[in-house]
């Protein structure tokens, strides 16, 4: 009787070590944010084109982005734009952009100036905006800025956010950036 019990108390002991293993656990999948240190939007527009870029290779390090406006904007015009992302810490440069591609339904771009309007012309499977491609429409000659502002993950579904207001959007911020720009 006394190894009946013995056997008992091994088998149960055994039986609740097995079960409560955590081997057949997959691990959650790890998506890292993006590195992107450089920010290309090419406006064009009959014949003309103009290139906005921002780089900041050392990224959160103590040098600034350079930014660059290659020209004016012409008032009452309309551009086509397209935007362009690279991580140049990979050599050679790893294309950000075709990742933001195959992950459309994760990622949205906000623009937000006085100056200028802006429009979405590329959306992801589920018509939600994702903003690589994109109008411009200018108005009257000025100054002023435009934000180029990319977000992971944001609340496509949320309030606005269709209409490019970066308000509810939520998510995180990949990558911000504000050009100087000029109509005239």
């Amino acid at each position: 009787m006394k190894n009946l019990k013995s056997i008992f108390a091994i088998a149960l002991i055994s039986i609740a070590f097995v079960s409560c293993s955590s081997d057949d656990d997959a691990p959650a999948p790890v998506n890292e944010e993006e590195i992107i240190t450089t920010l290309t939007a090419t406006l064009t527009t009959a014949g003309s084109t103009i290139t906005l870029t921002s780089q900041d290779l050392d990224g959160d390090g103590p040098d600034a982005p350079v930014i660059n406006v290659s020209s004016p904007l012409v008032s009452n015009t309309t551009y086509t734009g397209s935007l362009d992302l690279l991580n140049e810490t990979e050599n050679p440069a790893e294309s950000i952009t075709e990742e933001i591609e195959e992950e459309d339904d994760e990622h949205q771009f906000f623009f937000s100036s006085g100056l200028v309007s802006t429009t979405y012309a590329d959306m992801d499977e589920d018509g939600n905006p994702v903003g690589l491609l994109f109008t411009v429409t200018t108005t009257d000659a000025g100054t002023g800025n435009l934000t180029i502002t990319l977000r992971h993950e944001p609340a496509k579904s949320a309030e606005g956010v269709s209409n490019g207001d970066i308000t509810n959007a939520g998510g995180e911020t990949d990558i911000s950036v504000t050009f100087p720009i000029t109509v005239q």
